[in-house]
C-alpha cells in the first residue's frame, strides 16, 4: 500500500521533491509547492475539459438548433485545438500540461458536425468526421515531421485569434451570444487562464506560453459579451413584460346616455 502511494505522489512531484515532504518534512520548499500546484491544476483542468463543451453541446440538442454559433470560428479553434494536441504529443510534453486539448478536440469537432446537421448538411456532416478523424491520425500517427507541427503551431495565435473574435463578431452584429453556453465559455476562460501558469511550470514552452495567452484574451472578449448582452436581454424583456401586461388590461366600458 505505501508503495502503491508513493507511486501515485512521485506522480505528482519527482523524487527530490518526495524526499522534501515525506523524509525531512520540508513543507516550505518553494520550487516543490509550485511544481505540485502545476501538476494538481493540469489534472484538474483535464477532468473539467471532460464536460467543458457538454453545455454547449446539450443546448444545441436541446433547442435543435446551432444559431448564432460560426462555424468558421468552431472550425479554426478545433484546427488551433488539435495543432496544438499534436505538438504537444510528439514532443513528450507531460500529459498533465496538454491533456484537456484531446477532450476539447473531440468537444469541438462534435460542434462543428452539429453546426453542419442542424444547418441541413447531413452530407457534409458525415464527411468532416471522416476528415477530421483522417487529419488527426496524419498528425498524431508519426507522418507529420516535428519542425512542421512547429510551424503549425506557430500560426496557432492568429488563427485563434481569428477564430475566437469571428465569434465575438457575430455576437455584435446578433446583438445576442445566440445559442452559445455561458457556462462553457466561463470554462474555457478559467482554463486558459490556469494553463499559462502550468506551461510556464512543466514545459517552459514560450509558444504554449503565449498560445494560451491569446487564448484568454479572446475567451474574456467573449466572457465579456456574454455577461453584456445576457443584462441587456434582461433590459429588453422587462419593457416587453410591461407593455404585454398593459395590453391585457380590459377597456372600461362606457356608460351609456338617454
Amino acid at each position: 500500500m505505501v508503495d502503491y502511494g508513493k507511486q501515485f505522489m512521485l506522480y505528482l512531484m519527482d523524487e527530490k521533491c518526495y524526499d522534501n515532504y515525506f523524509v525531512e518534512f520540508d513543507l516550505l520548499d518553494g520550487d516543490c509547492f509550485r511544481a505540485l500546484l502545476s501538476k494538481g491544476l493540469g489534472l484538474g483542468i483535464i477532468a473539467g475539459s471532460i464536460l467543458v463543451k457538454v453545455p454547449q453541446i446539450t443546448k444545441i440538442l436541446a433547442n435543435k438548433s446551432a444559431r448564432g454559433i460560426s462555424l468558421f470560428s468552431v472550425c479554426l479553434d478545433l484546427f488551433a485545438i488539435t495543432v496544438h494536441m499534436a505538438y504537444s504529443f510528439v514532443n513528450g510534453f507531460p500529459f498533465s500540461a496538454w491533456g484537456d486539448t484531446a477532450f476539447l478536440a473531440v468537444q469541438t469537432a462534435i460542434i462543428a458536425m452539429m453546426v453542419l446537421f442542424y444547418g441541413g448538411s447531413t452530407v457534409l456532416a458525415g464527411a468532416f468526421t471522416v476528415g477530421y478523424s483522417a487529419l488527426v491520425y496524419l498528425l498524431m500517427g508519426g507522418l507529420t515531421p516535428l519542425n512542421y507541427l512547429l510551424i503549425a503551431q506557430g500560426f496557432n495565435v492568429p488563427i485563434l485569434l481569428l477564430g475566437k473574435l469571428s465569434q465575438a463578431f457575430t455576437n455584435y452584429r446578433n446583438g445576442s451570444t445566440g445559442q452559445l453556453s455561458a457556462v462553457t465559455c466561463f470554462m474555457l476562460l478559467a482554463g486558459s487562464l490556469a494553463r499559462i501558469f502550468t506551461s510556464i511550470q512543466e514545459t517552459g514552452d514560450q509558444m504554449m506560453i503565449i498560445t494560451y495567452g491569446s487564448s484568454s484574451f479572446a475567451n474574456l472578449v467573449i466572457a465579456l459579451q456574454m455577461l453584456y448582452y445576457w443584462n441587456s436581454s434582461d433590459k429588453q424583456k422587462k419593457p416587453a413584460a410591461a407593455a404585454g401586461g398593459a395590453a391585457k388590461k380590459p377597456k372600461a366600458k362606457s356608460k351609456k346616455t338617454d
